[in-house]
């Protein structure tokens, strides 16, 4: 039976709009855009229209609070000849009064008649009439006089109210404008986005349909963009380089396992078909193939602790430890066996060497390092295993005089199966100096590689690793 599955919607182009960066970036930037700009227009507006506003308000309340006084001291008559006075030195006519007794009759000022209270509010606007022109704005103060008269001071705010709202005006067509801005400085800050990070995308494009070889372009601003292709340029170097890596360990495991397996298998054959039934042929044949088999399992072994050690699996099992100790007990071990080969292991180093690290892998890892030097020095030769705590640090040597390095093998020694020329003839499966690397890099240190000093048909190898000291000696291995 077939079953019907409900068809992918694909994003319409105005969703892929909403949906994208550029576009989030660009609204963003258009919105602080146009946050700034009324911020600027209320600021300009309440420093300039507001400002008018509060300086009428506050004349208008200067005035009445001098009448009230006048009225307090000499009475009505008095305040009737004040207003006189100021409405006589008043040329433009911009003052208003009018003062009325407990009646409702007027005694002074040049309104007619006060207007509706509108609400309990002291001030009021009120609308003039005049003789000679069109009708004009007012703003009144009203003041109730303690024998029940009442006071009106005011100004007229027709100007003002025309300034007011051409410059209200001005800062509306000014957010037009600013609207239109903050759209055009968006749409190019999209734009802009999109073109540098098109050339990150496109290589993120050919990189995903399996080509690693493209770069990011780079541009010569060293902006975050470039920062960003120069990491991107980076990670991929290393994906090339792991994925190099990957295919050099599939084909070197392929070529080294394959003669050990085949060499078992063609040997059990052979017992097999062997028409002579000899139980002591039989058994060394089944011995070797499992010797064959063995070095097989210890090469995948050895395979997965380097993969163990530089994934860190291995850090939970960091503690203090004194690295003297270990040199002690690796100069036991393979002093013997140098000697065997009659060769001389010398030592150097001093009372205590305080580290922080996993005591299996450093013990591993000079055994390894000690193992190569007998392996490639010549009987007589004189091997040296040296440390010295330096600052910081603990700086650690190992010199054999066998025949060396070059530069170029130098640079690829640590690889995975990698063997020289000169070590071809040598039983190994080019692990043990990979294990070295990993295990030196896990505890924070470097490793690198250099001349021992010997003549030049047999310089020898100098491996020299560096790792952090720890604060305090190891207590509990001291």
């Amino acid at each position: 039976m077939l079953e019907a599955r409900p068809r992918r919607q694909h994003p319409g182009p105005v969703w892929r709009l909403f949906s994208s960066a550029g576009f989030r970036f660009a609204a963003l930037f258009a919105a602080v855009f146009l946050l700034a700009a009324l911020a600027f227009g209320g600021v300009l507006w309440w420093g300039t229209a507001g400002a008018l506003e509060r300086q009428t308000d506050a004349a208008i309340r200067a005035d009445a609070h001098a009448l009230t006084e006048r009225w307090r001291d000499d009475g009505s008559g008095s305040v009737a000849e004040a207003i006189e006075e100021r409405l006589a030195v008043d040329a433009e006519g911009q003052t208003l009064y009018l003062l009325q007794d407990a009646s409702g009759a007027r005694l002074a000022g040049n309104l007619a008649e006060l207007p509706q209270r509108d609400g309990n509010s002291a001030w009021q606007s009120v609308t003039l009439n005049h003789e000679d022109g069109p009708p004009g704005d007012g703003r009144l103060l009203l003041v109730e006089l303690p024998d029940g008269g009442r006071l009106a001071v005011g100004r007229e705010v027709g100007e003002k109210q025309q300034l007011r709202d051409l410059l209200t005006e001005g800062l509306a067509w000014a957010t037009g404008a600013a609207l239109v801005c903050a759209v055009i400085g968006a749409w190019l800050m999209r734009r802009a986005l999109e073109r540098r990070l098109a050339a990150a995308s496109g290589t993120a494009v050919l990189i995903a349909g399996g080509d690693l070889s493209p770069r990011v372009p780079l541009s010569p601003h060293d902006d975050e963009f470039d920062r960003l292709g120069a990491s991107m340029n980076t990670m991929l170097d290393r994906i090339a380089q792991l994925m190099d890596g990957v295919r050099g360990v599939s084909d070197a495991i392929a070529h080294d396992l394959r003669h050990p397996i085949a060499r078992a298998r063609n040997g059990l054959e052979e017992a097999l078909l062997d028409e002579h039934d000899d139980p002591a042929a039989l058994r060394g044949a089944i011995e070797r193939g499992i010797a064959d088999l063995d070095n097989v399992t210890r090469v995948f072994q050895a395979v997965l602790r380097i993969a163990e050690v530089e994934h860190g699996a291995r850090r939970a099992a960091f503690a203090p430890l004194d690295l003297a100790l270990l040199l002690a007990d690796a100069a036991e071990l393979y002093g013997a066996s140098a000697e065997a080969h009659g060769q001389v292991l010398e030592t150097e180093w001093p009372d205590t060497l305080p580290l922080l690290g996993d005591r299996d892998l450093l013990l591993q890892v000079l055994a390894n390092l000690l193992d190569n030097a007998v392996k490639f020095s010549p009987p007589g030769a004189t091997i040296r295993i040296a440390a010295v705590l330096n600052g910081g640090s603990v700086l650690v040597r190992v010199a054999d005089q066998g025949p060396g390095l070059s530069v170029p093998d130098r640079a690829r020694v640590g690889e995975r199966f990698f063997r020289a020329d000169a070590a071809r003839t040598t039983p190994g499966s080019g692990l043990g100096l990979s294990l070295v690397r990993a295990v030196v890099q896990m505890h924070g240190g470097t490793l690198w590689f250099a001349d021992a000093g010997g003549p030049p048909e047999r310089p020898g190898l100098a491996v020299l690793f560096r790792l952090p000291a720890a604060a305090e000696p190891a207590a509990a291995e001291a």
